[in-house]
C-alpha cells in the first residue's frame, strides 16, 4: 500500500466519512473543481459532503502534499551526502509527521559549525565514543591520548569538554530523546511571562502578563496570542519550559547505564544537551505548535464572525439616503438608486460647531421627497447617534426607516483602488457616504470589495499566520457568494471575482463585455467571454443570475448541465418550462425517482425541484430594524444598572462585543452571557443579533464598558 492509499484512508477515519469520498474529491480538486462547486453540483460522486468536509478533505491534501515534498527533499539530501542506508531509507519512507521527518534528518542536517563540529575537527570523536560507551574500565587517564598541539587540545580535561560537547549532540540528535523531552512539554510545560524592564509605563496595557505563569496546555488562545504580541512590541520576555530538573532525570533514565567514571561526563553532556540544545529547541517548536493552534481558533473565530457578516439580511433594491455622520466637518449626504449608482452628494452641518440644524433639516426633508427614498442609512461612527436623533425628529410624507449602518472598514475603501476606480470624480468623503448605503442595500455585495481584514470583526487578526488568515477568509467569502448567488448583469467585478471558476482577471473580462455588448441574456452568452472557457463555464454558470433572461432557468440555480432533466419534468407533467418553474403545486406532482439515471441521482434531483419551487432564493434572512434607547448617547449618559438594546458587532473566545449606541462598543465576558456555563460565545449569540444587556462598570478613561446579559 502507497502513501496515497494511506492518506485516503487516514483522511477517511480521521473525518469519519468513506474512502471513496476523500478520493473523489482529491480528484475533482485536481481537476480544477471549487468547494462550492464540489458541494452543490457533485453531490452523488462525494456522497453529499457539505463545504465544511470538502474543505477539511482540501487542507488535510495540502499538508499531505506538504509532508511528501519535504519526504522527497530530505531522501534526496542524505543521498548526495552518501550516507543514506537502506534502513534510514525505511524510516523516512514510514514517517507520517514533519516533526518524525525533521528528526530523522537533523543528524545529516547541513549546519553551521557547532562546539560539537569544532570537537571532532580536532579529533576528539573517538574519545567521545569511548565515553559514550560507559565502560567501568574507562579513567580520563584516556583524553591524554587525544592532547594534540597543531589541532590545539592542550589537555585531557580540554579533550573531555570536546567530547562532552559531541555527545550532548548527539542525544540533542537522537529522536527517542527529543520524545521525552516533547512528552514532558505536552504534560507540564510552564508559559511564563515577564516584563521587560523599563517598558513599565509605556506597556501598560500589558499590565496583566508583567508576571504570569500556566500551564501551556489551559493557556486561551487570546491570552497567548496577547502575550506573543506583548513579545513582538518589545513589552513582554516570554518563556515556555517544564520542571529541568524533572527533564534531566528523565534524560539520565534514558541514556545513562551506571555510575562510572564515563557515566559522569555523559551526566554532564545530558545537562548541557538540555539547556543548551534540547530544551530551546523543543521550546521555539511548541511556541510554533501552540501558537498555530492559537491562530487555528482565532482565525475560525473571524470566519464565523465573517460569514455572519457576509449574511446579514438585504434591505434589497431600494432608493437610499445614505450619511457618512460628522462634526466639524459636517454630515456627507448621497442618494443611492435601488440599483446601488450615485445620483447626488451634498454636505450638511447641523452638529456643533456650526450647528445649522434648520437648513440640515429641511434638506433632507427636500433630498427624500424629491428623490422619493425608501430608507436613511447611518453610519455609526463619530456623530452616529447625534445624526440618528437629528433624522428622528424629522415628520416626513411617508413612512421612511432610519437604520444605522456599521462603518468599519468604510474608511479603507473610500481611499482604496476600487472606489478610485469607482468614483474617479469624488473624494473620500463621498465614497465612504456610498458604501455605507450599499452596505444597508446589500451587506455581501459591498463588503467584498473590502480587506476582509479590514471589516473589523475579528480577534488579534494582525497577530496569526496571515497567509492562512488570508485563505480562510477568501474561503468563506467565496462561500457566502456563491451560496447567495449573483446577478449577472448588475454585479461588480469584485463581486464576480469570487464567484466559482471565475477570479480577478474573468471577472473584469466579464465587465468589459458587458460595457461593449450590452446586458447579458443567457447564459450560454458567457461562453463569449475572452478567456472564459469551458471548465470556467462549468464551474460558475450554477451560481450566476440572470434576471428577466430568455430561458427562465438561467434565473435559478439550475446547472444548465441539468436543464434537460427540467425540461424532462416538464413534459412528463405536460406544461412548459415557465410554467412548471415557481409553482409548488405543479412539482409536488414530480416523482424525483423517474428521472434518476446511471449519471445523476437522487441528491440532484432533489435539488432541481427545490430549485423550480423557489427558483433563485435569497438564503438570507429578511431585514429587521435595531432600535437603540433614544435617551443614551455617549458615554457620559451610561449608569451602572441600565437594561439597553444592543446589536452584537464582534465575536470573541472569551465574549460579544456590544454595539449600544454611544460610539463605544461594550464587552459582555463570557462569564456573564448566561445563567449556565458557556463553552463559546458562538453558541449563545450570532453577529448582528439585537439583545438587551445590562451596563456592570463603566471606565471612561479607558474607554471601557462592561455589560451582562444574565437574567434578562
Amino acid at each position: 500500500m502507497n502513501n496515497t492509499e494511506n492518506f485516503t484512508i487516514n483522511i477517511a477515519n480521521l473525518l469519519g466519512i468513506r474512502e471513496f469520498q476523500v478520493k473523489n474529491v482529491i480528484e475533482l480538486l485536481n481537476d480544477g473543481a471549487t468547494i462550492p462547486f464540489i458541494a452543490r453540483y457533485r453531490k452523488e460522486v462525494t456522497g453529499s459532503l457539505d463545504e465544511v468536509k470538502i474543505g477539511d478533505i482540501k487542507l488535510q491534501y495540502e499538508k499531505y502534499i506538504e509532508l511528501e515534498n519535504r519526504r522527497n527533499t530530505i531522501l534526496q539530501s542524505i543521498k548526495e551526502q552518501g550516507k543514506l542506508t537502506e534502513e534510514l531509507e525505511k524510516q523516512i519512507l514510514s514517517a507520517t509527521t514533519l516533526t518524525d521527518l525533521e528528526d530523522l534528518y537533523l543528524p545529516y542536517r547541513p549546519k553551521r559549525r557547532t562546539k560539537a563540529s569544532v570537537a571532532k575537527e580536532k579529533g576528539l570523536e573517538p574519545l567521545a565514543e569511548i565515553i559514550f560507551k560507559q565502560d567501568f574500565s574507562y579513567n580520563d587517564s584516556v583524553a591524554e591520548k587525544f592532547i594534540n598541539a597543531e589541532l590545539e587540545v592542550k589537555s585531557a580535561e580540554e579533550a573531555i569538554d570536546g567530547a562532552r560537547d559531541i555527545i550532548a549532540e548527539w542525544i540533542n540528535e537522537d529522536k527517542p530523546c527529543r520524545d521525552i523531552v516533547r512528552n514532558l512539554y505536552n504534560k507540564e510545560a510552564i508559559i511564563y511571562s515577564k516584563m521587560v524592564r523599563g517598558k513599565e509605563l509605556e506597556g501598560i496595557k500589558y499590565e496583566d502578563y508583567y508576571e504570569w505563569e500556566e500551564p501551556l496546555d489551559k493557556t486561551p488562545s487570546h491570552r497567548l496570542l496577547a502575550m506573543y504580541r506583548g513579545e513582538n512590541e518589545g513589552f513582554l520576555k516570554i518563556s515556555i519550559y517544564p520542571e529541568t530538573e524533572k527533564a534531566n532525570e528523565l534524560l539520565k533514565k534514558k541514556v545513562v547505564k551506571n555510575d562510572s567514571v564515563a557515566a559522569k561526563h555523559v551526566e554532564l553532556a545530558i545537562a548541557d544537551s538540555y539547556k543548551r540544545l534540547l530544551q530551546p529547541s523543543i521550546e521555539t517548536e511548541y511556541r510554533n505548535i501552540f501558537k498555530e493552534k492559537a491562530d487555528e481558533e482565532a482565525i475560525k473565530v473571524f470566519s464565523d464572525n465573517l460569514r455572519q457578516l457576509l449574511m446579514s439580511p438585504p434591505l434589497g433594491q431600494k432608493t437610499v439616503l445614505a450619511i457618512d455622520p460628522g462634526f466639524r466637518t459636517g454630515c456627507k449626504i448621497v442618494i443611492l438608486s435601488p440599483q446601488g449608482k450615485l445620483l447626488h452628494n451634498e454636505t450638511i452641518y447641523p452638529h456643533p460647531p456650526q450647528n445649522d440644524v434648520k437648513h440640515s433639516i429641511n434638506k433632507i426633508k427636500t433630498l427624500v421627497k424629491s428623490y422619493k427614498v425608501d430608507a436613511i442609512a447611518i453610519g455609526n461612527g463619530t456623530a452616529g447617534r447625534e445624526t440618528e436623533n437629528l433624522i428622528k425628529k424629522i415628520r416626513f410624507e411617508d413612512d421612511i426607516i432610519a437604520v444605522m449602518v456599521n462603518e468599519s472598514g468604510a474608511s479603507i475603501y473610500s481611499a482604496s483602488d476600487v472606489a478610485r476606480e469607482e468614483f474617479p470624480d469624488y473624494d473620500i468623503t463621498v465614497r465612504g457616504a456610498v458604501s455605507i448605503g450599499r452596505r444597508l442595500m446589500d451587506p455581501l455585495s459591498e463588503l467584498v470589495k473590502i480587506d476582509p481584514k479590514s471589516i473589523g470583526v475579528g480577534q488579534y487578526q494582525h497577530d496569526v499566520n496571515q497567509n492562512k488568515l488570508q485563505d480562510a477568509l477568501t474561503t468563506v467569502v467565496e462561500s457566502c457568494v456563491n451560496n447567495v448567488g449573483v446577478e449577472l448583469n448588475t454585479a461588480s467585478k469584485e463581486l464576480l471575482s469570487y464567484v466559482s471558476g471565475i477570479g480577478n482577471a474573468l471577472a473584469k473580462n466579464i465587465v468589459n463585455y458587458r460595457e461593449e455588448n450590452g446586458k447579458f441574456t443567457s447564459r450560454n452568452e458567457l461562453k463569449k467571454v475572452p478567456r472564459l472557457g469551458e471548465k470556467a463555464f462549468e464551474q460558475a454558470a450554477g451560481f450566476l443570475r440572470i434576471k428577466d433572461a430568455e430561458n427562465p432557468l438561467d434565473e435559478s440555480a439550475v446547472h444548465p448541465e441539468s436543464y434537460h432533466i427540467a425540461y424532462n419534468m416538464a413534459e412528463k407533467l405536460n406544461c412548459d418550462i415557465k410554467q412548471l418553474i415557481n409553482n409548488p403545486e405543479i412539482g409536488k406532482k414530480i416523482n424525483p425517482k423517474d428521472f434518476i439515471t446511471d449519471t445523476v441521482g437522487l441528491p440532484t434531483i432533489v435539488d432541481i425541484i427545490s430549485e423550480l419551487e423557489k427558483p433563485g432564493r435569497d438564503p438570507r434572512k429578511n431585514f429587521e430594524i435595531i432600535e437603540f434607547n433614544s435617551d443614551i448617547n455617549s458615554i457620559d449618559d451610561l449608569k451602572e444598572g441600565i437594561i439597553l438594546n444592543g446589536v452584537v458587532t464582534n465575536i470573541t473566545n472569551f465574549g460579544a462585543f456590544v454595539d449600544i449606541g454611544v460610539g463605544q462598543d461594550g464587552l459582555v465576558h463570557i462569564s456573564q452571557m448566561a445563567n449556565k456555563f458557556v463553552k463559546s460565545p458562538h453558541d449563545i449569540v450570532k453577529l448582528n443579533q439585537k439583545v438587551k444587556v445590562k451596563v456592570v462598570k463603566i471606565e471612561k478613561e479607558k474607554k471601557r464598558i462592561q455589560l451582562s446579559m444574565k437574567n434578562l
